[in-house]
């Protein structure tokens, strides 16, 4: 007898730290993933996604996938576990939770987590709850975007710039510090129709890569001096009137005192601060005043120095000088979650929290916190990161890590490196097994994830986790004894008009949903700060012990080593996350670091030697790619590759610092010195 199979398409949406947040079409056959597409319905990313994601099915039902709860039998710093069953993994929580709490207090216990999983119930929501109603201390989630943000804000209000879908008009595009074409490639669409419509697209970064080859223009800058290239351009704009007068009075504070700081920066002082020639400095100054609209889509990449939210914050002011708010493709973009912001009171219950004092930890500085904090963290969750890998100073953070008296339970899929140094291993559900809400901090669209996979294994969902813990720990059934779709209709429960009224039925019918804006962007009509102008001079900067107008600062890594170090992401990998891949890694064959022939030259390498690359904090031994894709004086490295299960490779985080940046808390990632020498 002829068996039959049920073949469908099913909706889904891809859930990684990526802006483009991208609508799926899942190919079923019998309840297994057997193809995953791009959905060519959604308004944005229609029907295009990227490679690592097309190779989704591999993850899902990769060998090594955690299948079931572990308790380690080994010393830390090995993989040696044995089976367990929920209940005792939740037994030893539990049991070590309140021992901690008598002994210790709350604030000895730290979840660790960030963006794994960009959903908002298990990025931020549940899990918000429990440790809020533990008492738990807080962390701080700046190791990505934080420097930028708060700069951005400084200047704008707010978190918001134009709807990309409106950069098809765009006429003269800076990409700035982002590699949009491993990152943001639905950008990358919009921006080539621009193209096509006349535009010209000039590519601004520490390193020539993919986008530097797909852009019009590439301008190579010194890493930590993207401030001072800003200063320069207004300079320029300013000294031969080519800002938009009537803008600035009417819309904007500050603008005698920004004129008085540009004064200090000509192009020839500029040059030598950036290494960029300048004559390319006037000219593109002139390029971007002489065009209308110009759109600036500012990057990751450059807030992750010491001066990263300066000079995110002197960035922003350029398309203020020349008046380009309110026009059809004019303006800037450095993320857009400001419109798309749900009821974070009501997912994440703040109130819950039975001291609102309680000690926040920057995630920047684990290994500050793990060997030197008092109270010390002697209880740590980990889930959504793998902090051994992707923290800084990863000498610290390992050492703290194998602290015989520091408890630590990783919730994860696989075993990462993080899990060398778990006491008990947890094994969580990918995303296509959850239901959840999914938000851009891009593009302008909600989306509704609904389970196409039923958990696999003994997997868990961190909004099933918390939630059970919070249940046996005896917390309130009515906060935590709930569904995931009363969780989001609570998160969809705010009264914004970007909002709009969005309900979970519109949501649950169509799948996505569309922020409502009137215009190309809430400015200028709407700017958010406190002057309700746009702010060349910021008072609050002032009153934070900022500088309250743009000024460059260089960065605070001390000068006796000769290379700066750039720790970038590569095209395969997003963070760490598909770095136990061997498709993908196979696509990037192996860390490099990238060098500037000269250098190269004077040290007596050639392409593909091993070098040991040091300093203070650590080492890291590496290949060497010669090439002018880099200016002299700057290494540069892509993708965080894991330790275990790749032989020689070493978390290049080792050389990296916890000092913080100058304003959000931020990372410092890649204002880091080193030297080199070859490994005969």
């Amino acid at each position: 007898m002829p068996t039959t199979t049920e073949t469908k398409i099913v909706r889904s949406v891809c859930p990684f730290d990526c802006p483009d947040a991208c609508s799926l079409h899942v190919t079923m056959q019998d309840g297994v993933i057997e193809s995953i597409d791009g959905n060519p319905e959604h308004p944005v990313t229609q029907g295009a996604i990227c490679n690592k994601v097309r190779h989704l099915r591999e993850r899902v039902y990769h060998p090594d996938r955690i299948l079931h709860p572990m308790r380690r039998i080994g010393p830390k710093g090995t993989l040696e576990f044995e089976r367990i069953t929920w209940d005792e993994a939740y037994e030893e929580i539990i049991r070590r939770m309140r021992d901690t709490l008598a002994e210790k207090g709350p604030e000895s216990i730290l979840p660790y987590s960030f963006y794994g999983n960009m959903g908002i119930l298990n990025a931020e929501g549940m899990d918000r709850r429990f440790f809020h109603r533990l008492g738990a201390s807080q962390l701080e989630r700046t190791i990505c975007n934080a420097a930028g943000s708060a700069g951005y804000r400084y200047t704008m209000g707010a978190a918001a710039g134009i709807d990309p879908e409106d950069t098809v008009h765009s006429k003269y595009v800076l990409v700035w510090g982002c590699n949009i074409v491993s990152t943001n490639m639905h950008q990358v669409v919009y921006l080539t129709e621009a193209r096509k419509r006349g535009a010209k697209i000039v590519h601004i970064d520490v390193h020539r890569n993919r986008t530097s080859a797909w852009a019009d223009e590439f301008i190579g800058i010194l890493p930590g001096t993207d401030t001072a290239l800003a200063l320069g351009m207004m300079h320029v704009l300013i000294k031969e009137g080519l800002t938009d007068p009537e803008f600035i009075a009417r819309y904007t504070k500050g603008y005698e005192e920004l004129v008085a700081q540009a004064e200090l920066y000509p192009p020839d002082k500029v040059s030598q601060i950036t290494g960029i020639p300048a004559d390319a400095i006037t000219q593109l100054a002139r390029d971007y005043g002489n065009a209308s609209p110009s759109f600036i889509r500012i990057g990751n990449g450059l807030q992750h120095h010491d001066n990263g939210g300066m000079a995110v914050r002197a960035i922003a002011c350029l398309p203020a000088l020349t008046g380009q708010w309110g026009k059809l493709g004019g303006g800037a973009l450095k993320g857009n979650g400001y419109y798309s912001a749900v009821n974070s009171y009501k997912l994440e219950r703040p109130d819950l929290m039975p001291d609102r004092n309680v000690r926040s930890i920057n995630m920047n500085r684990l290994g500050e916190a793990l060997l030197d904090s008092e109270p010390s963290v002697d209880f740590m969750f980990v889930y959504n990161s793998n902090p051994a890998v992707v923290a800084p100073d990863q000498n610290r953070v390992r050492q703290g890590l194998m602290r015989e008296d520091l408890f630590t339970v990783v919730h994860d899929l696989f075993l990462t490196d993080s899990c060398q140094y778990a006491d008990l291993v947890l094994p969580a559900t990918s995303h296509f097994e959850n239901r959840d809400l999914y938000a851009s901090y891009w593009h302008l669209y909600l989306q509704l994830h609904e389970p196409i996979l039923e958990p696999m294994g003994e997997c868990k969902s961190n909004f099933t986790l918390f939630k059970e813990l919070g249940m046996r720990m005896g917390f309130e059934a009515e906060i935590f004894d709930i569904t995931e779709e009363q969780m989001i209709r609570q998160a969809l429960d705010r009264n914004s008009p970007y909002l709009n009224g969005l309900t979970y039925e519109q949501l649950e019918r169509d799948g996505w949903a569309k922020m409502k804006l009137d215009k190309p962007s809430m400015f200028p009509d709407r700017i958010p700060t406190p002057s309700g102008k746009i702010e060349f001079y910021s008072e609050a900067m002032r009153r934070a012990g900022l500088p309250p107008v743009p000024e460059y600062v260089p960065i605070q890594e001390p000068e006796e080593l000769p290379f700066l170090l750039v720790t970038g992401p590569n095209h395969s990998f997003i963070n760490s996350t598909f770095g136990n891949q061997d498709r993908l890694k196979r696509l990037e064959k192996q860390p490099t670091a990238d060098m500037n022939a000269e250098d190269a030259a004077a040290r007596g390498l050639q392409h593909g030697d091993r070098v040991r690359i040091w300093n203070e904090r650590g080492e890291c031994r590496i290949a060497v790619k010669v090439a002018n894709n880099v200016l002299p004086g700057v290494l540069v490295t892509q993708g965080l590759w894991w330790e275990h299960g790749n032989e020689g490779v070493q978390a290049v985080n080792s050389l990296t610092s916890q000092r913080l940046s100058d304003m959000g808390g931020g990372a410092t990632f890649f204002s880091t010195r080193v030297d080199m020498e070859k490994i005969e």
